[in-house]
């Protein structure tokens, strides 16, 4: 299916910006990056359907979000589905003091008639490390 590499950029630029505004704690940062109809569900299976409920529990939980440490976010694997629809494969690592944690967040992002890219459907997934 033809890309361009505006469209990569362009998403690689959405999980940079969703990294940037989850260190800084930037609530209206990270909720410029999604559509109106968004359903978006948490690490911990909280399921948020619409920018409303979206924007109401970002704003009630990252600005006061409590770690020791970084996150980083890289897409790890970008497949389009059609033109105007990526699902971006993310790699998600926290390094804390405690150590390191991993998230495997799949995002769906859909591109405006005029080229914009923004968040449609995310789904964020604690990876879990058997030490047995």
């Amino acid at each position: 299916m033809p890309t361009t590499t505006a469209d990569i950029k362009a998403i690689e630029e959405i999980v940079a910006t969703v990294e940037r505004t989850q260190r800084a704690k930037d609530a209206e940062g990270f909720l410029a990056l999604f559509r109106p109809d968004a359903v978006w569900t948490t690490a911990h299976g909280k399921v948020l359907i619409g920018f409303d409920a979206i924007a109401e529990f970002t704003r009630a939980v990252l600005p006061g979000a409590d770690w020791d440490g970084d996150v980083t976010y890289e897409a790890a694997h970008t497949q389009f589905l059609r033109p105007d629809v990526a699902a971006v494969k993310i790699r998600q690592v926290y390094r804390s003091p405690e150590g390191e944690s991993q998230g495997s967040p799949l995002y769906i992002l859909t591109k405006d008639d005029d080229g914009t890219w923004l968040l449609h459907v995310g789904q964020n997934t604690e990876v879990r490390v058997d030490t047995a």
